[in-house]
């Protein structure tokens, strides 16, 4: 039974106890009371009307609310394709129909947390990219009430990381705190897209290796792994930070 004594270890350190550490952080952090009380208005990161003639694509992020917000983030897409004056935003919630276009601001922020672009693609990438992610965000599988899943998935998370997966183009992959980005949308615990090889156990554990991830580990939504390309290390609960 050693072998079983040092897993059970194994995930102590690499998993749980960071994901403790940051809960702690979370908890001391003022956050709003409910819902009703928190901030969703714009954080003023893009332009409130984009120049015409640009289009661009971005993945936003955001700490989710309450006790959750310690653990996970929330992700979706904004699209402004050229020839408009206005961005789309696309979400999955956990309330009615899953899939939302325009819910709030662009940039707004989520449960009054702060969001961040973590990835953009402008110019005539992204004028091609837009019809893409159209068709591909109206294919998605999980949009009737009640496919919502907070954990381990289909949530808004496993909303993203599949439309990514699915375009090569984009070049990227979701935040390792985008809790659920593991869980399989296609019900295939085993896939290889876009240079990344995932293997999961339903979104419970499993690894990812490849272009854009490096080596992950995940366990039980949280993920842990390394970079090299991008030279970031990713602790559970607290994200990815360049070391090298």
């Amino acid at each position: 039974m050693r072998w079983l004594k040092r897993f059970v270890l194994f995930l102590l350190l690499v998993f749980i106890v960071p994901a403790l550490a940051h809960a702690g952080f979370w908890i001391a952090k003022p956050r709003p009371s409910s819902w009703n009380a928190a901030d969703w208005s714009s954080a003023d990161i893009l332009p409130k009307v984009p120049a015409i003639d640009n289009a661009a694509v971005y993945i936003f992020s955001a700490r989710t609310g309450g006790l959750k917000g310690a653990f996970a983030t929330h992700s979706w897409i904004v699209t402004k394709q050229a020839g408009d004056q206005h961005y789309n935003r696309y979400d999955v919630v956990g309330w009615g129909s899953p899939v939302r276009k325009n819910l709030r601001d662009p940039d707004g922020k989520w449960y009054s947390n702060f969001p961040k672009i973590h990835h953009e693609v402008r110019g005539a990438a992204a004028r091609e990219l837009i019809p893409i992610l159209e068709q591909k965000i109206a294919a998605y599988r999980w949009r009737e009430y009640g496919d919502y899943t907070v954990w381990p998935g289909p949530n808004s998370n496993t909303f993203v990381s599949s439309i990514i997966a699915q375009i090569p183009q984009l070049n990227t992959s979701t935040p390792a705190t985008a809790v659920g980005r593991d869980y399989p949308a296609n019900e295939q615990w085993f896939s290889f897209n876009n240079g990344v090889l995932r293997v999961t156990l339903g979104g419970y554990a499993g690894f990812a290796a490849g272009k854009n991830v490096g080596l992950e580990l995940n366990f039980l939504g949280l993920v842990a792994g390394l970079n090299h390309a991008t030279g970031e290390i990713k602790i559970p609960a607290f994200g990815a930070y360049s070391v090298f």
